[in-house]
């Protein structure tokens, strides 16, 4: 199987050169359901540092996994938040039938040994940073975030 694209273990310059942890991206422009559904979550969010976004752990969440090598992150919301969110939207209801409490929305996976810190008792925030059309090398992203094109957003680990 190979990695998912739009996911990084790496240090995000502005929170410190030392901080490794994950990276996803997410296309604000896609017509990929779940990656949709994120998008409209982030506006949910509440500013921190400029051009930080932090989100409610039942607005968009994070959940690590781990089978062998590979490191799965699979972002998940409340189903009363999806339902709450997009009640005008039931075409993009649709795409997450059934009545589990969680919903998931998108998962990316890489091969690699990095495990997540725990902190205040609960495993490393995900970043997740925004960005306009399909697949963007890190260094693209990494870049449109010191010049205010993208956004990064901290999501809880459940």
């Amino acid at each position: 199987m190979n990695d998912s694209p739009g996911i990084w273990i790496t240090a995000v310059p502005p929170f410190g050169a030392e901080d490794v942890g994950v990276l996803l991206s997410v296309d604000t422009v896609s017509a990929d359901p779940g990656e949709r559904a994120v998008n409209g979550l982030l506006g949910y969010g509440h500013e921190g540092e400029e051009g930080v976004c932090y989100l409610l752990p039942d607005d968009l969440a994070a959940r690590y996994a781990r089978t062998g090598d590979r490191l799965a992150v699979t972002l998940v919301t409340a189903r009363a938040v999806l339902t709450r969110c997009f009640a005008e939207q039931p075409a993009l209801l649709a795409e997450f039938p059934g009545d589990d409490e969680w919903v998931p929305l998108l998962r990316r996976e890489l091969a690699t040994d990095f495990a997540p810190a725990e902190q205040d008792g609960g495993l490393q925030a995900v970043l997740l940073i925004d960005h306009t059309g399909p697949a963007a090398s890190l260094d693209a992203l990494l870049a449109g975030f010191e010049t205010g094109v993208c956004g990064i957003a901290v999501l809880n680990a459940r």
